[in-house]
């Protein structure tokens, strides 16, 4: 059984959680959602010796996805996910940038992810479950193995993602947590785009947009 290692690199001034996901054996592994500050990112990769073979995308947030094509140029690996739903915001990623003064570039993924699609990383399974709400194409990872989530801006520690833009949908984005998300069972980690990790048992108890 693959190591399990998760390592968060703070990018762009939202302080976004970048997740480098690695088997601690092999050192390979991915970088999910790589929003900006690459030089901080590709530090933190040689300071762990991990050798990235994919970057995988929740969704297509600047500041999620905004660094995604020029990491995947400097380290030559492919970009996977979101679901497709998310294009039209990875297409507007240079206008994002342009608007919120984190620089951005299109990026067009090798393989969009749909429900029950499995991303490998490193030999590490993760289940890919959709989560639309606070984009239309958001998507959630799950290791059942090691009991992780990893959960973009759906689900954070006492609250949820946003879903005050034109595309965002709140009731669509509660129904996904409590149908996909509250249901993996208590001892789950959850790994927030933003802020601390947290776990499904403790969100059920403290969470006040989940209640009800």
């Amino acid at each position: 059984m693959p190591e399990l290692k998760i390592a968060i690199v703070p990018v762009t001034p939202f302080q976004q959680n970048c997740s480098i996901v690695w088997d601690e054996t092999t050192k390979r592994g991915a970088v999910i959602d790589p929003g900006g500050d690459l030089p901080n990112i590709l530090a933190a990769l040689e300071e762990l010796e991990v050798t990235p073979e994919k970057i995988v995308l929740t969704h297509g947030h600047i500041d999620h996805a905004g660094g995604a094509a020029e990491l995947a140029e400097t380290l030559n690996v492919p970009i996977e996910g979101p679901n497709e739903a998310d294009k039209f915001l990875l297409d507007n990623l240079v206008a994002d940038g342009e608007r919120t003064g984190i620089p951005g570039r299109a990026v067009t993924p090798g393989r969009w992810l749909n429900e029950g699609d499995s991303v490998d990383i490193a030999g590490l399974a993760f289940e890919v479950l959709q989560v639309p709400g606070h984009t239309p194409g958001h998507i959630v990872l799950v290791n059942k193995d090691n009991f992780i989530a990893i959960v973009g801006d759906t689900l954070f520690q006492r609250s949820v993602g946003r879903s005050d833009f034109p595309y965002g949908d709140g009731d669509l984005l509660i129904k996904g947590i409590k149908a996909k998300l509250l249901t993996l069972g208590d001892a789950f980690t959850i790994l927030p785009g933003h802020g601390n990790a947290s776990n499904i048992g403790m969100e059920k108890v403290t969470n006040p947009f989940l209640r009800g």
